[in-house]
């Protein structure tokens, strides 16, 4: 009787969890582990890192971080439960220089904590001894290096830039000194057994008549015949000397999109194998390019031949301590950010890369990755052979282990270097080198032909910096306190960062993580976000916009009446928010798209985060909501043009809708309205006068003054024409948003709504900034304006499994009651 074949399968894999201690030494105390008990030091969490293995025994405080650069790191385990023979042992990252040990013998050495190894080993079977020593990282930041031709005050020290090594926890005054040390990625134990299939390689690309490309190459052990599956389609695997490899042609296939223009449509794909099906995994179809514009200068993206406002957020990282990359970390915050319809994260080169599961979520999610080198502001060596070997490395390894993810569309040189020197007076012949016009290029070229590449953030105009050519870092309307108007005469062609302000938290997480007064506190201060040596912090940059937009002296509010004063840095930020993307996304805007400065706090406090480091909303995450929905309603002040409409439709659908315009006075007598009925054509932007809805003048933007002001607000309010269900709304205020603030009386029912709560909310009179405080639960908006005649229904969305009734209180900025529910 001929014997059944084994069964396909992927090769099995053990992640190292359990059993890991961790000892602190003095560098260079032990040159191998030998002196070290197995049960000396303390429980460590791998993959973690030092501090998180401190804290988690109490031994580390995140607010008030201690040096841990200082010491040799020792973690090690006992491999149980294996049977004898050949293994492979990956190593998918150790921060940063360091050296493992297999029963007594070094088998590896590391001076990156960006690249994965992986070794061949064989274990006895008998209790295999695995020891881990990252080094202590500041004896080697004295090393020699070439001069720098320039130096940043942003990273300390300066011996930084020789070492493959994340800034977090060097930038003093942007995030807590907390220093990467440990194995921090995963260690995992590889079997490969007969017919296994390993080293999964799969790409995917669409031509623009909607045919879609894939390639798989994997090593199996097995011989006989196999087809790749996907999409409906399947063909041959040839397999020669262990190497499997398969490309499969798609004919209209359904394509990947951003979240804000389509679905984000992913398919699997499967070997078939004996009456089996293996899953390789999932991937997604897409075509990116570069709009350059009509004289090359602009960067704006196409995905699938269409042109993408991208909008979004930098990413920091999931848990400065632990560093995690796993998928129940990342989640909370990538969903968060799906759910402020942002279409795009940032992934700077002050941070760390993210592992496949980053990638995985974002494919899933519609959200597009800029991926920066981790590189940033320094004057690299990249004389330095193995420096540089060390860099290639860690790309090329990123980018094969992210080809399948179509979510991946730009691969950055890193950030700020270009800026850096131009800034100190450099010709570009200096800062523009090998790193990022040659080396990391060919790499992306080679690796991922799908993306775009850019040499470095910012970059493009007369100087880097220059925002109206190639991709910039704004931030005149922020930290150089320009106008409001700045953002439309800066003609910002892309800010890879921008709107970067001190944005204050809900109350419920300054009670319970800084419970003190926003007075000048040095506790409060000291989680402000400040550029290092600077006379000013962000926290200025915010007052000054609170002053400017509601005519209020801040410093004198924030002393005679701190709780407003905490009300209005709330709503500031989202107003200027607001009215900055209205700028860059209105019809005849070149602006491809931005980026605001960060998704999240590092530290509870009023950070850069639009989400606080509890990971919980703060106010401004709810006005990046409204200003990046995809379908959207702008007004625009032309000043004696008047007040102009903006219509746009992201979506790919046609969508009948009503607009109605309304200008109050008092913030609640109709002075003038008028509505217009239209269809708007799908990924389509529009414009029309405000008048046009009116039937005759108006001087709605309060420009001619033949008279005394008329109103004091106007709103515009876009509807589903059949339905007359919400979509979006805009305001303007010719008499500035203090004029605006009513003692309005809001009202307020709980409702069931599809199986939930939400709450009907009505005013009598115009309300800015309303905002809810329903404990345990999410509102789908919050610190939105309000204006009469209409109920706005908010769904309140739990936040814990078990949600129970909500009660909670409702406000609004210059109402003296508060409703309570």
């Amino acid at each position: 009787m001929t014997p059944l074949p084994a069964r396909l399968r992927l090769v099995d894999e053990r992640t190292l969890t359990q059993g890991w201690r961790l000892v602190l030494t003095p560098p260079d105390l032990h040159a191998d582990p030998s002196d070290l008990a197995d049960d000396d030091g303390i429980s460590a969490i791998v993959p973690g890192t030092v501090a998180g293995a401190l804290e988690a025994a109490g031994l580390f405080d995140r607010t008030t971080p201690q040096p841990l650069n200082g010491q040799d790191a020792w973690f090690f385990t006992i491999i149980a439960d294996e049977a004898p023979g050949d293994a492979l042992l990956r190593f998918e990252g150790l921060a940063t220089v360091a050296d493992v040990f297999l029963n007594g013998e070094k088998i590896l050495s590391s001076h990156s904590m960006f690249t994965r190894h992986d070794v061949p080993v064989r274990l006895t079977g008998n209790g295999d001894r695995l020891a881990i020593c990252c080094r202590a990282l500041l004896p080697h930041l004295s090393r020699k290096l070439k001069r720098a031709r320039w130096r940043t005050k942003m990273i300390v020290p300066a011996g930084l830039r020789g070492m493959r090594t994340t800034a977090l926890g060097y930038m003093p005054g942007w995030c807590p000194e907390i220093h990467a040390a440990g194995p921090y990625r995963p260690v995992t134990l590889l079997r490969p057994g007969q017919h296994s299939i390993r080293a999964v390689d799969m790409a995917a690309s669409l031509d623009a008549d909607a045919t879609g490309h894939l390639t798989v190459r994997f090593e199996t052990t097995a011989t006989q015949s196999m087809r790749l599956r996907c999409g409906g389609h399947e063909t041959a695997v040839t397999i020669k000397n262990g190497h499997a490899e398969a490309t499969l042609d798609l004919p209209g296939i359904s394509p990947w999109w951003p979240r804000s223009h389509g679905e984000p449509v992913l398919h699997d794909v499967e070997i078939l194998f004996d009456g089996d099906r293996i899953g390789l995994g999932r991937t997604g179809f897409r075509r990116v390019e570069i709009d350059r514009g009509a004289d090359g200068t602009r960067f704006a993206l196409k995905i699938n031949g269409i042109d993408i406002f991208c909008r979004g957020a930098v990413w920091t990282n999931a848990d400065i301590v632990a560093l995690p990359g796993d998928r129940k970390a990342y989640a909370p915050w990538l969903h968060l950010a799906a759910e402020a319809n942002m279409n795009m994260i940032r992934i700077g080169g002050t941070m760390t890369y993210e592992t496949k599961a980053f990638f995985s979520l974002c494919d899933e999610l519609g959200l597009m990755v800029w991926q920066d080198a981790m590189l940033a502001n320094f004057d690299y060596p990249a004389e330095d052979e193995a420096f540089t070997a060390a860099l290639e490395d860690e790309v090329e390894m990123l980018l094969r282990a992210t080809r399948a993810s179509p979510s991946l569309v730009v691969f950055c040189g890193g950030s700020e270097m270009y800026q850096q020197a131009a800034m100190m007076g450099l010709a570009e012949r200096v800062w523009a080198g090998p790193l990022t016009e040659a080396i990391l290029p060919g790499i992306v070229a080679d690796q991922r032909p799908d993306i775009a590449y850019i040499p470095n953030s910012p970059f493009g105009g007369a100087q880097p910096f220059s925002p109206n050519a190639g991709v910039g870092h704004y931030y005149g309307v922020g930290a150089y306190e320009r106008p409001l108007e700045d953002a439309r005469r800066a003609n910002v062609s892309f800010a890879a960062e921008c709107l970067a302000f001190s944005n204050v938290p809900e109350q419920v997480t300054l009670a319970a993580h800084l419970p003190v007064a926003p007075v000048h506190d040095p506790r409060w201060k000291a989680r402000v976000p400040r550029d290092r040596d600077a006379s000013w912090d962000f926290e200025d940059t915010r007052d000054h916009y609170l002053g400017r937009l509601y005519d209020l002296d801040p410093a004198r509010l924030r002393r005679e009446d701190p709780a407003r004063y905490l009300d209005l840095s709330r709503a500031v930020t989202g107003e200027v928010v607001e009215a900055t993307f209205s700028e860059w996304r209105r019809a005849g805007s070149d602006c491809g798209g931005a980026l605001v400065w960060t998704l999240q706090d590092l530290l509870a406090g009023a950070g850069w985060g639009l989400v606080d480091a509890t990971g919980l909303p703060k106010p401004v995450w709810h006005a990046v909501r409204r200003a990046f929905r995809p379908v959207q309603v702008l007004l625009l002040d032309e000043g004696t043009n008047g007040l102009d409409i903006h219509l746009i439709n992201d979506s790919a659908h046609a969508l009948p809708v009503r607009l109605e315009v309304t200008c109050r006075r008092g913030g609640r007598q109709t002075v003038v309205s008028g509505r217009h009925e239209t269809v708007l054509a799908p990924r389509s932007r529009s414009r029309l006068a405000a008048t046009d809805l009116f039937g005759a003048f108006f001087d709605t933007t309060y420009a001619y003054r033949f008279a005394g002001p008329q109103h004091d607000v106007t709103e515009a309010r876009l509807v589903l024409a059949e339905t007359n269900a919400w979509i979006a709304d805009a305001f303007h205020f010719p008499l500035g948003r203090r004029a605006a603030l009513h003692d309005a009386t809001l009202t307020a029912a709980l409702v069931d709504s599809s199986g939930g709560f939400a709450l009907d909310i009505a005013t009598d009179r115009f309300a800015q900034s309303v905002h809810l405080d329903c404990p345990g639960f999410l509102p789908s908006d919050n610190w939105f304006h309000l204006a009469p005649g209409a109920t706005r229904r908010i769904d309140l969305v739990p936040q814990t499994n078990r949600p129970e009734r909500p009660t909670g209180e409702i406000s609004a900025i210059g109402s003296a009651l508060t409703v309570h529910v």
